[in-house]
């Protein structure tokens, strides 16, 4: 895959509940991807969580990686 991740931006914030950030990128320089939580992991290392939308009692993704090639690309 020649995916590219460019005009990376992450913010820092003080740490709350695992959430020490804030990032935003864009791929192929088409999409703009952005409120992405940066979180600590347990074990060490991070994570990001993308975000959500609350229907109901349901939290609906507004966007997601769909398969672990470009998750990790990301």
């Amino acid at each position: 895959m020649n995916t590219r991740i460019q005009d990376v931006q992450i913010i820092p914030i003080r740490e709350r509940d695992g959430l020490v950030g804030f990032a935003s990128f864009t791929i192929d320089n088409n999409f703009y991807m952005g409120s992405i939580g940066v979180h600590t992991r347990p074990s060490g290392g991070l994570r990001l969580l993308y975000p959500t939308s609350k229907v109901s009692n349901n939290s609906i993704p507004i966007f997601h990686p769909i398969n672990s090639t470009i998750a990790n690309e990301i």
